[in-house]
């Protein structure tokens, strides 16, 4: 096996079996406080892949923060081929604010690829655009919902492209969505330049979801295996992998308060009842129901709606059952209920 090849991020080079943290510096705050970036870089000793991470682009999204940082305390990335670029806060000012966006109120993931002269997100884009994804051959970019929304684990992935679905596949989330491309969004300006990325979206936003971390560690870890950075597993648990034929949000049809809501995950059929709305007088009542059958992969955490408000996010599966077969399967892998250690050995498989 050939040695790896050094990678430059910033003005640091980083040579093979080097583990270097890198601040780049971005738009400063107005108190005149310099404002770096985090990134840290593992060069492994033998050639392989260079995989970058990615979280927080949406300042809020905590869940992939944490994923980053269990994932670098792993002792079996010490003999890892390849070179790992991991980057837990791209959106700094957004992660201090405890913000989706900028301090510009721009969402950096429709501001790619940036320009060096333009807003402070397109400097930003830039800046990751150049630094990070440019000098990676892969990318798993990690989100959760919105604030009071959350999400089933899953993928998002152009699966129409070979080496995306490959990775989407290898990641083990049971629901994979063949989400579109969004113009300005990094998987987008990254796919131009012919470099797959996948979207890990699990939980909500401002909050952690252990289920999700451990969901999330165990995945890049299995895509680095298939990568051939890590070496393979013999025994594991598998989890099937199913691709939604479509997806739909479920609105509501009147504004009031809203209870027994079905759980993240939960099978669903055509006109069956999501949940209930109904004003503060229980005067009136009336049932949320589903469009089609299939599986619950998002929904609104709020007690409140307003009439037109995304409640429950649905997707459709040429076989609902075996989809519901597979959230279970993941969900009883991953429960935090049965596995009460922090970081628990199924996580190194």
């Amino acid at each position: 096996m050939a040695a790896n090849r050094p990678i430059t991020i910033g003005e640091t080079e980083i040579r093979p079996g080097q583990r270097i943290n890198v601040d780049l510096p971005i738009a400063n705050l107005y108190t005149a406080t310099s404002l770096y970036m985090p990134v840290k870089v593992i060069c492994g000793r033998r050639e392989g892949p260079v995989l970058f991470l990615s979280a927080a682009i949406h300042g809020d999204e905590l869940n992939g923060v944490e994923i980053i940082r269990r994932l670098l305390r792993r002792k079996l990335l010490k003999s890892m081929r390849g070179t790992l670029v991991a980057v837990p806060i791209v959106n700094v000012h957004g992660f201090i604010d405890q913000s989706r966006y900028l301090p510009d109120r721009r969402d950096l993931n429709r501001s790619f690829p940036g320009s060096a002269k333009g807003s402070i997100a397109a400097r930003l884009a830039n800046t990751f655009m150049r630094e990070i994804v440019l000098k990676s051959d892969y990318g798993i970019d990690l989100h959760t919902g919105a604030v009071d929304r959350s999400n089933l684990p899953q993928i998002r992935a152009n699966v129409d492209d070979e080496k995306s679905a490959e990775l989407a596949t290898a990641f083990g989330t049971p629901v994979v969505v063949n989400a579109a491309m969004r113009p300005g969004s990094l998987r987008a300006c990254a796919a131009d330049n012919k470099i797959p990325v996948i979207i890990y979206e699990a939980g909500e936003a401002l909050r952690f979801n252990e289920l999700c971390i451990r969901a999330g560690i165990r995945g890049i870890l299995q895509v680095m295996r298939s990568l051939g950075m890590l070496p393979p597993v013999k025994r594991r648990r598998e989890v099937s992998t199913f691709i939604a034929g479509s997806t739909s949000w479920v609105r509501a049809s009147n504004s009031g308060i809203v209870t027994q809501k079905v759980a993240l995950g939960s099978r669903v059929t055509e006109k069956s009842a999501l949940a209930m709305i109904s004003d503060p007088l229980g005067d009136h009542v009336e049932a949320v129901t589903a469009p089609f059958d299939g599986i619950v992969i998002g929904r609104s955490e709020l007690p409140l709606a307003y009439e037109g408000d995304a409640l429950f996010h649905i997707a459709n599966f040429r076989s609902v059952g075996r989809a519901e077969h597979a959230v279970e399967e993941f969900a009883a892998i991953h429960d935090p209920a049965l596995h009460r250690t922090v970081e628990p050995d199924l996580l190194e498989t």
